[in-house]
């Protein structure tokens, strides 16, 4: 028991005064003669008995009466602070990421947490609440009421540690109030897990909500798995958290009109094939059913007209390799011969291939460096006798390292680099054992800045890339190299005209940075925007003169379906979804973790915060037992003779 004024129990000492005069009583007795006391002795020797334990229970009485008094006015309590003035902050950290929209026993735990803050932080407390968009600084609950109830989930969720870092700040600079931070989450395991470290300002809480339910059903992706003249087939990839499913709807929509619907089979993971015409502009939505995480049950995409690539081959070669890959239903070919090239033509592509020139003159090589820093793209395949100054003066410009003296020499490429984006999803799996290509001849160079892509038997670049440029070492005509006839040459000469123009995917993911090219020109002053519905916004973008590269990363918030337009003139449309990742309900154990409490129930560390910090004021007590001594002190004197 502490007390608010503990000088004024000194005036115990005052309890002294009562037992001095009961010890030394000054009233004096008079004596009254009497003729015969015989008969009185008995009842004079029962008198004073019942007089002395009369005067000790008033006493008593009074020093408890006057005890009480004093220790009330002193206003004792009871509190496991060490002071009666002691300040309690209080900081919650709220995860509204998707994960949370997993079931409980009372709704999405989301909802869950949201309605024990309610209803059990005092309406008029202040407190700070943040989650992973929003801050409600110093407020109350009753303040903010309508926004928590109103809260919507975030498909960006900060980590934990950065979590904690964030609620840390939010308190003052008083060291001598108890701070109190709670982390409310489900705590799905990310890649950056939780560290606790010892914090004797700071006391940190961690309310684990944990799913009535652990299983999920999310559509993972959409891509185009077969392309034919007239159709496409898409294929969906499905995943599965949980118990195997025997039939599962999944529906395609084209707008809001169904077009399809199938069922499938799903243990792990599945997947499910849809036709589509080619033709056709497809706003596409798949659809699943499944009542646990629900942004995970549809995936938007979209196919447009499929717009062609611009490519330009300068040529003092045969070409015949470069119409059969880049033909006419995907690319814009134009050839010419170095010495009939008209210059003005180069800005008005995507892809310029420099086939076997013997010679880059410099006007050329200022040329293609502006068109380069522009966006284009450009691809050198050198000839068997070069004029070395001038392609190495070019490579300067590209960021290439130099060439040296030719080297006639057979020599093997061996060597694939199958994490480059030239190569994704072109092989199955990785292959170290086929017939490789070779060269006859080769220019030796040192590729230390550049990203390799093909390599010779002794690590040496055989074709590389720098920024928008892409070179080979050595010639490739038939009397040169087999390589043209290597499976490598399609795929490779093919994803390097097709990436000259990002024509767009069939989705791109929320709060990711997203690289999109618009094939437009736009007159001087106009700009591109971004439509959904009655909203717009303008992203970054720059401009160039067949060209606008977009950059989304914040907007949109929403998965859905958005236009690309300038000014009133629609241009194409781009869908968004949100990130997977959420779908993956695993979650962390901290049955072992240290320097935190751990609790299951928003109400329960709420509750203990309170117990921690309540003061039980006892002044009101002592003053009852002080009336209740008066009333025994009256009733002794009065009842007891």
């Amino acid at each position: 028991m502490q007390f608010k004024h503990p000088e004024l129990l000194y005036a115990l000492f005052l309890l002294v005064i009562p037992i001095i005069v009961h010890l030394f009583q000054l009233r004096k007795f008079k004596s009254v003669p009497f003729t015969n006391v015989q008969f009185l002795k008995e009842l004079v020797i029962q008198t004073r008995k019942s007089s002395q334990l009369k005067k000790w229970l008033t006493l008593i009485t009074r020093l408890l009466l006057l005890a009480c008094a004093i220790i009330a006015f002193a206003q004792p309590y009871i509190s496991k602070s060490d002071s009666f003035n002691t300040k309690s902050e209080t900081v919650i950290y709220l995860d509204n990421s998707f994960s949370m929209q997993s079931p409980s026993t009372n709704g999405s735990l989301l909802n869950t947490a949201i309605q024990d803050i309610i209803e059990n932080v005092d309406e008029n407390e202040q407190i700070s609440i943040f989650t992973n968009d929003e801050n409600f600084n110093n407020t109350s609950v009753k303040a903010i009421k309508n926004d928590l109830i109103q809260l919507k989930h975030s498909p960006n969720q900060i980590t934990y540690d950065a979590a904690v870092l964030k609620g840390k700040k939010l308190f003052s600079n008083d060291q001598n109030s108890i701070k109190n931070l709670v982390l409310i989450s489900d705590f799905q395991q990310k890649n950056l897990g939780l560290t606790t470290p010892n914090d004797s300002l700071v006391s940190l809480k961690l309310v684990q909500l944990k799913p009535s339910n652990l299983s999920n059903i999310a559509i993972d992706s959409v891509y185009i798995s077969k392309t034919t003249v007239e159709n496409f087939e898409l294929t969906v990839l499905l995943k599965n958290q949980g118990d195997a499913i025997e039939t599962l709807p999944v529906s395609l929509y084209n707008d809001d009109k169904l077009i399809a619907k199938t069922a499938v089979n799903i243990t792990n993971e599945a997947t499910t094939n849809f036709t589509i015409p080619v033709n056709t502009i497809f706003n596409g939505k798949i659809v699943i059913e499944d009542s646990n995480l629900k942004y995970d049950n549809t995936l938007f995409f979209n196919i447009d007209k499929r717009e062609k690539t611009n490519v330009l081959a300068i040529n003092e070669a045969d070409d015949s390799f470069l119409k059969k890959i880049y033909t006419s239903d995907e690319f814009e070919y134009m050839s010419t011969n170095f010495n009939a090239l008209n210059y003005n033509t180069i800005e008005l592509q995507n892809l310029i291939v420099l086939n076997q020139l013997q010679n880059i003159p410099s006007s050329l090589s200022t040329a293609l460096k502006s068109f380069t820093d522009k966006g284009g793209s450009i691809l050198i395949i050198p000839s068997k006798d070069i004029v070395l100054n001038t392609y190495n003066q070019a490579f300067n410009t590209f960021g290439f390292s130099n060439f040296g003296a030719s080297n006639v020499l057979e020599k093997k490429i061996t060597s694939i680099n199958f994490s480059h984006p030239l190569l994704t999803n072109v092989f199955d799996k990785q292959v170290n054992n086929f017939q490789y290509p070779k060269v006859n001849s080769f220019y030796n160079n040192a590729e230390n800045s550049v990203n390799s892509i093909l390599s010779f038997e002794d690590g040496k670049s055989f074709l590389s890339q720098s920024g928008n440029a892409f070179r080979f070492s050595a010639a490739i005509d038939v009397e040169n190299s087999n390589f043209k006839n290597s499976p490598l040459i399609v795929p490779i000469l093919y994803n390097i005209g097709k990436q000259s123009l990002k024509t767009g995917d069939l989705f791109y993911t929320i709060g990711h940075e997203n690289i999109i090219d618009i094939a437009t020109q736009l007159q001087q002053d106009d700009i591109l925007t971004l439509v959904s519905g009655d909203n717009s916004v303008i992203p970054l973008q720059q401009t160039y003169d067949n060209k606008v590269e977009l950059i989304t990363n914040t907007y949109p918030d929403v998965a859905g379906i958005i236009s690309v337009q300038n000014k009133d003139s629609f241009l194409k449309s781009l869908s968004f979804n949100f990130d997977r990742n959420e779908s993956h309900l695993n979650y962390y154990d901290f049955q072992n973790i240290t320097n935190t409490t751990l609790d299951n129930s928003v109400a329960t560390a709420i509750s203990d915060i309170k117990s921690a910090t309540n003061v039980n004021e006892l002044w009101k007590w002592f003053v009852i037992f002080a009336v209740i001594f008066l009333i025994i002190e009256m009733l002794i004197l009065k009842f007891l003779k």
